[in-house]
């Protein structure tokens, strides 16, 4: 992958890994699309997640060429395998927060030092609602969020989290409440392949 950050070499490689789906898709947003970035079979080949990864941290370093970071913070589960491998592109430590009852904690040990400077790593940024949930997680746990990152920023860029976002690809792919559903869209089942359980009802 190009050091710059492809965008479409990455597409690419989603394509090619089984990872760009298409259909009908409940998102972790609770919002509707007819596509879905499945990162996990983009990263389950180790040589490709040091790859899309080593790519991130390339335009992570042109983007805030004065940023530091102690450590690299992501959400489980689909961010973990994406922290800890930027993590080690960046030379810091890696850790992920959990629901614990609908809320981000961290467990496992896993600790921050007061101000420690932390880099918030998701896989893909939709709304920005999950992202900005870690975020306050971490403040609340005591560590200085200083940027985030993510392989895809499917928002088109309007996510606002309240620190710099770097993304290796942005998209502006449609999505709808459930109640706005295209026609066409509305006519498949829809599935929900995310690792957020599927609120209570």
């Amino acid at each position: 992958m190009a050091a710059d950050g492809d965008e479409p070499e990455l597409l690419d490689l989603f394509r090619s890994s089984g990872a760009l789906l298409e259909g009908h898709f409940r998102l972790s947003s609770g919002l509707h699309s007819g596509h879905y970035l499945q990162c996990a079979r983009l990263l389950m080949d180790p040589a490709r997640a040091e790859r899309v990864c080593q790519a991130l941290a390339v335009r992570l370093r042109a983007a805030l060429p004065d940023l530091h970071v102690a450590a690299v913070v992501s959400p489980a589960l689909g961010g973990v395998v994406l922290g800890h491998e930027l993590a080690r592109q960046l030379g810091c430590l890696a850790m992920f927060v959990e629901r614990v009852e609908g809320r981000f904690a961290f467990r496992r040990g896993f600790a921050l030092e007061p101000g420690m400077p932390v880099l918030l790593a998701e896989d893909v940024v939709t709304t920005g609602l999950s992202s900005r949930e870690c975020l306050a997680c971490i403040e609340a746990a005591g560590g200085r969020p200083v940027a985030a990152a993510c392989l895809i920023n499917r928002s088109g860029g309007r996510a606002e989290l309240g620190v710099p976002l770097v993304a290796l690809a942005t998209l502006d792919l449609p999505n709808y409440a459930a109640d706005q559903l295209p026609p066409a869209l509305a006519a498949l089942p829809v599935t929900k392949p995310g690792s957020r359980p599927e609120p209570a009802r």
